[in-house]
């Protein structure tokens, strides 16, 4: 059976985990945040999820595929799982907690 991401309750299952990195960390401040998405995902479709997920507005979303990379076992050449990144910018007021206070 295969999932219609466009239904809403498919949606969650796009976004697959956000970037915590530098130069992500700098982004959130300005209110844009990036999400590893399936390969398949349409801007539409990540912003509807992010939208539904964390009650937000989103303005913009940006996407980009980036390579697949290469992994070694052994002798035996792979690579590893294609995935694309989306740069998601809210409206401004609004926010994503990453990082819930304890």
């Amino acid at each position: 059976m295969t999932k219609n991401y466009n239904n809403p309750r498919y949606l969650a299952d796009l976004i697959l985990k956000p970037i915590i990195t530098e130069k992500g960390t700098i982004q959130m401040e300005l209110g844009k945040y990036v999400f590893d998405v399936l390969p398949i995902a349409t801007k539409p479709q990540i912003k509807a999820a992010i939208e539904s997920l964390f009650d937000v507005s989103v303005v913009k979303v940006n996407t980009l595929n980036l390579p697949r990379q290469k992994r070694r076992v052994g002798r035996f050449m792979g690579y590893k799982a294609q995935y694309k990144r989306a740069i998601v910018t809210l409206k401004e007021g609004d926010s994503i907690v990453l990082f819930p206070e304890l």
